[in-house]
């Protein structure tokens, strides 16, 4: 579903309006249309239930309407509608997802306590600035009440301000405290739900004082990251000669077309690597816009690895699974192709 905070900046690129500009004022117009339209629907209501209102106690005149025309209960309940307008359409009127959840509740904490405030100056007979003088001496102790709300507060300003979270995003926590997608994020926790379907719960200051791992890059990318290594026996590496070059290009039919630059002698290795190179490129579910390295790393006791590094177009991780587990095996099995070995480990 689009936001009016989308629809408005659709518009204003439509009326040829810079994109840079419309994404900076497409939701502040979508808030002063609401503010006007709330101004509006509060006259319209004026207008038709205070007239009829004065006009029903005008005809028929009773003691309940006059005291409610008189203590004008009427005009004061009606301006509760454009406050309602505003809490429903606000969360709408946002272009990239920015959770309000949290400024809701911060708002609602202010709300209740400023309200307990005046009601208990109207029941003591004392004025309410005095009170909140009076409070000014326990800020101290109010400041320990309300510290995680405080800084769950200041940290959803950041998260906010800096996009560093929206509701959807998959999220990976160091020490494996929490890996999944966002559910929630309110004044106090922020809820994820782990690929295990276990919920977690953090605090938002928590995601802002330390670092977490977010894919959203990955999603919104054109591929997903596949980098693994095939670790091949060192003993097995040799230069090719003008037979085996022959065989290959029987065998493989990929490398049919394969001529070594003049006075170059390849090795196995290199025709391997040249190999994994073309395959990939024949796969469509292989990215060809983003980088395909194929690359021999420093041997090891494990024996000598070649890093296969490439962006699967689907991201979807069953899927994702599924191509580089069939690449990887196809890659396996060609191995003896060029008369190489896997390493493997032997006691």
């Amino acid at each position: 579903m689009m936001s009016l905070g989308g629809w408005m900046n659709k518009v204003l690129i439509g009326w040829g309006i810079d994109p840079k500009f419309a994404d900076m004022f497409d939701e502040t117009i979508i808030a002063l249309l609401m503010v006007g339209l709330s101004i509006g629907l509060d006259y319209l209501c004026q207008a038709i239930f205070v007239g009829g209102m004065k006009h029903y106690t005008r005809r028929s005149p009773h003691q309940w309407n006059t005291l409610l025309m008189k203590r004008r209960v009427i005009h004061h309940l009606i301006h509760i509608l454009p406050g309602i307008l505003i809490y429903y359409l606000l969360p709408m009127a946002f272009v990239r997802g920015k959770e309000l959840k949290g400024f809701v509740q911060v708002l609602q904490v202010l709300l209740f306590f400023i309200g307990g405030i005046i009601v208990v100056s109207v029941l003591i007979g004392k004025s309410p600035m005095t009170l909140f003088a009076g409070l000014g001496a326990s800020a101290a102790v109010l400041m320990l009440v309300f510290k995680d709300s405080i800084l769950g507060f200041v940290a959803g300003v950041q998260l906010s301000a800096n996009d560093m979270l929206r509701i959807g995003d998959w999220i990976a926590l160091p020490g494996g405290v929490a890996n999944g997608v966002v559910e929630e994020i309110t004044l106090n926790t922020v809820k994820i739900r782990n690929w295990d379907e276990t919920i977690s719960t953090v605090p938002p200051y928590t995601l802002v004082n330390n670092s977490f791992q977010n894919w959203r890059g990955m999603q919104e990318s054109g591929g997903r990251r596949v980098n693994k290594n095939i670790f091949l026996d060192m003993t097995t590496l040799k230069f090719c000669t003008p037979e085996m070059l022959d065989n290959i290009r029987k065998e493989v039919p990929l490398m049919a077309d394969y001529q070594p630059a003049e006075g170059e002698v390849p090795t196995n290795a290199q025709l391997y690597r040249i190999y994994i190179e073309r395959y990939l490129c024949s796969l469509p579910v292989v990215n060809q816009e983003m980088d395909l390295i194929i690359s021999q790393k420093e041997p090891t006791t494990y024996g000598v690895p070649i890093q296969v590094y490439f962006f699967s177009r689907n991201k979807v991780w069953k899927e994702y699974e599924r191509i580089q587990s069939d690449i990887f095996d196809h890659l396996l099995v060609m191995v003896q192709k060029f008369d190489l070995k896997l390493y493997q480990y032997s006691d």
